[in-house]
């Protein structure tokens, strides 16, 4: 199985991590990155910030920029279609759970 392959279908797993995450705390770049990491996922600032800009553009996501540290950071927070599209994919998850503990 190819490397592109891959990528892309987890793409949709990376997208429900970040709404998540933003569902619960105001989020940005740097940090997504490092907790995305944590579950496997290694994306460069070049994939990430064009998937945040997408999501905010879509309304899932909505940006804020403030001082933050001493420097200017733009942060995340879900909006209520995220929230819908989180709660779809939390369903659907389950579903797919239930299917593969059937299987295995």
């Amino acid at each position: 199985m190819g490397r592109a392959s891959v990528r892309d279908y987890l793409s949709g797993f990376i997208r429900i991590h970040i709404l998540y995450h933003a569902a619960h705390e105001d989020v940005y770049g740097k940090h997504l990155k490092e907790e995305l990491a944590r579950h496997g996922y290694d994306l460069s600032y070049g994939t990430l910030y064009p998937m945040l800009h997408k999501m905010e553009k879509d309304g899932h996501l909505k940006s804020t920029t403030g001082k933050g540290d001493g420097r200017f950071r733009r942060t995340y927070r879900i909006t209520t279609a995220g929230a819908k599209i989180l709660n779809a994919a939390k369903a659907k998850v389950r579903e797919l759970l239930a299917e593969l503990d059937e299987t295995s």
